[in-house]
Order: C-alpha cells, then sequence, then structure tokens
C-alpha cells in the first residue's frame, strides 16, 4: 500500500482524531472511508448530470 504526505491544519487534524478514536480506528481508515464516500458521490453526480443531458439531447433530436 503507497503512503501519502498530506498537509492538515492541526485543528482539522484534531477532530479527525476526536472521530477516529470515537470510532475505534485509525486515522487512515477514517481518512481512506471519507475518500471513498467523496468518489462515490461525485461519480453519482456526473451520472445524473449525463443521464439529464441525454434527455435534454433527445428532446431536442425529436
Amino acid at each position: 500500500m503507497a503512503k501519502v504526505l498530506l498537509s492538515i491544519p492541526d485543528k482539522f487534524l484534531n477532530q479527525i482524531d476526536e472521530i477516529a478514536n470515537q470510532e475505534q480506528r485509525t486515522r487512515s481508515e477514517l481518512i481512506r472511508e471519507a475518500l471513498r464516500n467523496y468518489m462515490k458521490r461525485n461519480i453519482l453526480f456526473d451520472y445524473k448530470k449525463a443521464s439529464a443531458d441525454a434527455e435534454i439531447l433527445d428532446k431536442i433530436l425529436e
């Protein structure tokens, strides 16, 4: 597994650590999950936009 060096403000990192401790998991696990959720949301958004664009195009071409 690759490692990534990331700059995060201290206050934000403290919030991340608090959540990770409450959920009894590592900081890395929490950040990986957050990035997975972000990526899924963006893929779904892009799919919905593409679908809406296709509907508009269909109406124009009718």
